[in-house]
Parts: C-alpha cells; structure tokens; sequence
C-alpha cells in the first residue's frame, strides 16, 4: 500500500490502530480482575536516583533498590505478579502522562497525596508519612527558612517541596530542577545554597558530612502509591496487600531497614 496516497487522517487512524493492536496484545488482568499494562506483571515507575527511596542497584536483578522498590516488590508477590522496573520523570509521574500513556501500571516515588494530583491519578492508602527540610552546606550561616532572602534555593518540579519554597521562602531565589540527581549536583558545584525537599533524601545528603539539615517542617504529607484514573480494582489490591504487610509486620521490617526508628 502507498502510504504517500492516503489522507494524513487515514494514515493517523491506520498508526493509531496499529499502535492499540500492538498494547493489546501484551496487556491483561490480575487474578482480581485488575488491569495491568503487561500479563502477569506489575509494571512500576520511579524518578531514579531519589535515595533512601529509590537507587540504581547494579548488583540485582531488578536494576533498582530503596524502600519504594522493597514496598512494590512486596506487594508484586502477593499479588502473584512478575515485578518490572522503570526509571521516569517525576513531573510525568505526579502528572499522571506517564501512567495514562501506558508506561506502567502503577508509580512509587516519595509521591505526596494532594488534591490536585488526584484530579488525574489514583493513590493507594498512605504507606509514608514524610516532613520537608532545609539542606546546606555544613560550612553554612544558612539556619532556617527566614534566612533564605535573596538566597538560591534548589527545588524539584512538581513537588510539595517546590511548593513549600514558593508559599514560605520569601525573597529567596527558587531555582528549579527536574530531580534530585541534579539538585545535588547544583549545591555540591556551588550554583545553589540550599536544597528544600523531603527529609529522608536531604539527610541522605549528609552522610559525607559536607552537608547539614538545619530545619525541618511538619507538612502533614503521606505518600502513596498513584495508580491510572480509574483502575480501582487495581487501588483495591494494592491496598489490601499494603494493609497485609502492616498486619504481618512485612511493612515494619521493610522500613526499619531505611529509616531509624525514634
């Protein structure tokens, strides 16, 4: 067939069914009726690096190791689904692009549950609750958020932490970036004074030494486990199997493992 010949509209509907043909073959349900993108498998995004949470891990398997990962792993088991991996933007992921394009059947990174996000995915229950922080060098004058006037200040697109920054930083400059990775590199060059984002990951950064918390916020966030609008079957099983964990002491275990216990 000439391709060349055809109206641009047939030859988009022609692409737009091949495409759907193609995802078909390969989606499928769970035992519980849940739809996944891939049969037999839950299929996970994180936005990588976002330590304790999320790490590269060369030396599994799976490509991927943090309290996220253990979290989805087991729940992938009780659920009697293969775990898949995947690395992804963060703003893809809390925007819900990601998870209606079919890229996976459900995201786990540090994702705090806010009324906006819900307008375009679904969250399972709470599993973390988490608090914002205020990282600078260990060398730093920099002692709390009021002392960030006129003070460039590091930030992650589309998150709580950003947020935060934007309603309480004032007179500071908010320099966006689009993840962690890249945040750190920023304030370990010197291009920023201060990162303002999620606690575990700014106290991660101060292992070395060279860095320092100075303040923490009670933000009453929790997050959760954001699945495609309207896959509630899937929400369903996701939660029943976390609900599982904190009951058999699997949850207790997995986070004793990250995070010390006060």
């Amino acid at each position: 067939m000439n391709m060349k010949r055809l109206p641009a509209l047939a030859v988009a509907t022609l692409a737009a069914l091949a495409l759907s043909s193609c995802g078909s073959d390969d989606s499928g349900k769970t035992s519980t009726g849940a739809n996944v993108i891939k049969e037999g498998t839950l299929t996970v995004c994180s936005d990588v690096p976002y330590p304790p949470f999320e790490d590269f891990d060369k030396s599994s398997d799976l490509g991927f190791k943090g309290f996220d990962v253990d979290i989805v792993n087991e729940i992938a088991e009780r659920l009697d689904l293969k775990l898949s991996y995947q690395d992804s933007s963060f703003d893809a992921l809390q925007s819900g692009q990601a998870l209606n394009a079919g890229q996976c059947d459900l995201a786990a990174s540090a994702m705090t549950i806010t009324d906006d996000r819900k307008k375009n995915i679904d969250f399972s229950e709470g599993y973390y609750d988490s608090k914002q922080s205020l990282l600078v060098p260990a060398d730093s004058d920099i002692a709390a958020i009021g002392d960030l006037d006129g003070v460039k200040v590091g930030v992650q697109q589309g998150t709580t932490g950003k947020t935060y920054t934007e309603e309480n930083a004032d007179g500071a400059e908010i320099v966006t970036f689009p993840s962690d990775a890249e945040m750190f590199q920023a304030i370990k060059a010197g291009q920023v004074d201060a990162l303002l984002q999620d606690l575990p990951v700014n106290l991660d950064h101060t292992k070395d030494g060279k860095f320092k918390v100075v303040e923490t916020y009670d933000t009453d966030e929790q997050y959760g486990l954001a699945i495609k609008k309207g896959n509630s079957q899937l929400v369903e099983d996701v939660n029943g199997a976390l609900e599982e964990m904190h009951k058999d002491g699997t949850y207790d275990e997995i986070y004793n493992k990250y995070f010390e216990v006060e």
